[in-house]
């Protein structure tokens, strides 16, 4: 099933995915570095990162609801969309909470606030998964006839 938002030929919303997923992730990452090394540079930059993170996941969030609504009524696939969505605006929603936490001294993030991106991270590659089952598994944003050897998307021909 062709994704509806597209461009240059591809899902807008799978090309937009891979930056709020890193960064998110990544922020985690420099928590723990902080946690080990006390340094509040590392805990300014997960800060810093959970902010980029959330205004990325926002903006992927508008192309896969566009792609979602496209998606048939009463299909696995619309079901799995719907968890995968609704899971990543939960991820969102718990970084976002994560970042007021850090607010009062972004340098010096509570424990609190860790363990809320900590769990974040831990819904976010459930959800993560299951964007993957949709596209991977039911082809979900694949053009119809895709192959090895299919055109180039720019050359305006079909895949198959």
């Amino acid at each position: 099933m062709k994704a509806k938002a597209r461009l240059f030929g591809h899902p807008i919303h799978q090309m937009l995915i891979v930056f709020p997923l890193g960064v998110l992730a990544m922020s985690l990452f420099f928590d723990i570095a902080y946690l080990i090394t006390e340094r509040t540079e590392l805990g300014t930059t997960a800060f810093w990162m959970i902010f980029g993170g959330v205004i990325g996941g926002l903006l992927a969030a508008i192309f896969g609801l566009i792609d979602w609504l496209a998606i048939p009524a009463g299909t696995r696939a619309k079901r799995i969309g719907l968890w995968h969505g609704v899971g990543n605006v939960v991820v969102v929603g718990l970084f976002i909470a994560s970042w007021f936490l850090r607010r009062p001294d972004p340098g010096l993030p509570k424990i609190a606030a860790i363990v809320v991106s900590a769990v974040a991270v831990g819904i976010a590659l459930i959800t993560g998964w299951l964007g993957g089952e949709l596209v991977d598994r039911m082809g979900v944003g694949v053009d119809d006839g895709a192959n090895l050897n299919a055109p180039s998307s720019l050359s305006g021909r079909p895949a198959a």
